[in-house]
């Protein structure tokens, strides 16, 4: 048996160097996109309105997380962490309802989106039915979407993938921004000698820098507003409850999952 150690610097520098290039690539391709969003973003922010983000699907959930309620982000994001999809209620419960036809439409009436308001639909292969079904709703009543997924692995997937909206639609196609993360098909980057499938996907790390540019951008334009945006501070950091106790009340009953 090989060395952990010498196997673990080869895996470490392997997956680096691929996750690196990936980012690397969207740093360089994703700025017009990006910038959009982030105005969007940012005019709802100077209205003191909620930004809305939806990841329904198991992992693609976590890019939602990754924006709400966390340390140097935005107060003004709602994330809809609705049950149906994550993975805490059952991995295979959530993929079967990411797949359910009329379950997003309940999930966006249950969380009183209105005509005017701004959705983030976020997911790593822009393809499944709740994610394709929400944007579809989201058009239908006067909703604003941004769009983050990779157009390549929507491109690439059979139009009869038991996983698609029965309308075959991506999600580039039918929001009104989007930003893409690039995603290959498969998701995993690394090929192990001897073992068939590849491992270590790249979506979460995408996903996540998709999102915070789009959120760091958008605070740039605030403050180049002259407004300070409100940001959550950590509550283990100094501080972070006398900070948060500042706006709390403010949004508290506004955004329904704090």
């Amino acid at each position: 048996m090989s060395d952990a150690t010498a196997v673990a610097q080869g895996v470490l520098d392997d997956f680096f160097e691929k996750v690196s290039a990936h980012l690397a690539s969207l740093r360089g391709g994703q700025a017009a996109a990006v910038g959009r969003a982030a105005e969007l973003v940012a005019a709802r922010v100077l209205a003191d309105e909620l930004v809305y983000v939806y990841g329904p699907g198991g992992h693609s959930n976590l890019a939602t997380q990754e924006v709400f309620f966390r340390a140097g982000g935005l107060v003004n994001v709602s994330a809809i962490l609705d049950e149906g999809t994550l993975l805490s209620s059952g991995a295979l419960r959530s993929m079967a309802m990411e797949r359910t036809s009329g379950y997003a439409s309940l999930v966006m009436e249950d969380n009183g989106l209105n005509a005017g308001d701004l959705l983030i639909l976020v997911n790593a292969y822009g393809i499944n039915t709740a994610l394709i079904e929400a944007a579809l709703w989201a058009r239908e009543h006067g909703v604003t979407t941004i769009g983050v997924s990779s157009r390549r692995h929507a491109a690439g997937t059979s139009p009869d993938h038991p996983a698609r909206h029965p309308g075959k639609h991506n999600l580039h196609d039918v929001v009104d921004v989007h930003v893409d993360t690039e995603v290959p098909i498969g998701d995993a980057m690394l090929d192990i000698p001897g073992v068939g499938e590849r491992i270590a996907a790249v979506s979460t790390f995408a996903n996540a820098y998709a999102m915070n540019c789009i959120m760091a951008t958008a605070v740039t334009l605030v403050a180049q507003r002259g407004v300070e945006p409100t940001i959550w501070r950590s509550g283990n950091a100094p501080g972070g409850d006398d900070h948060m106790a500042t706006f709390l009340a403010r949004y508290r009953r506004r955004v329904r999952w704090l």
